[in-house]
């Protein structure tokens, strides 16, 4: 398992705890991102987001996943967002390490 590069690792994290939005690179497509989960699924550092601009595959907004080693140009963008939001199934990934994972918005937290 790759670790990633330390710029790379601490502007995940600091958008996670900060809820804010990022912008980068992957395959070739830009990318804005409300990153939710980062750390190590089924053997790789990657991160878990919910993708809100930029070019994609799938349709627009929808969740997705980057390998953290394959993202570039990485950015902290100012824009915040309100914290986790709901899965439509319900259901949560599996991870083998989880470094940081965003919180619940304001209202929900006890």
């Amino acid at each position: 398992m790759e670790t990633p590069a330390g710029r790379v690792d601490q502007l995940l994290r600091t958008a996670i705890e900060q809820k804010r939005l990022i912008r980068f690179s992957y395959k070739d497509k830009p990318r804005v991102i409300e990153p939710h989960d980062y750390g190590v699924h089924n053997g790789s550092v990657k991160l878990f987001g919910y993708q809100v601009a930029g070019l994609s595959s799938e349709p627009l907004p929808n969740w997705r996943w980057a390998l953290v080693n394959s993202i570039s140009d990485l950015t902290l963008l100012h824009h915040t967002f309100p914290g986790r939001r709901a899965s439509a199934s319900g259901k949560h990934h599996k991870w083998d390490e989880i470094f940081i994972r965003v919180e619940p918005p304001e209202e929900d937290q006890p």
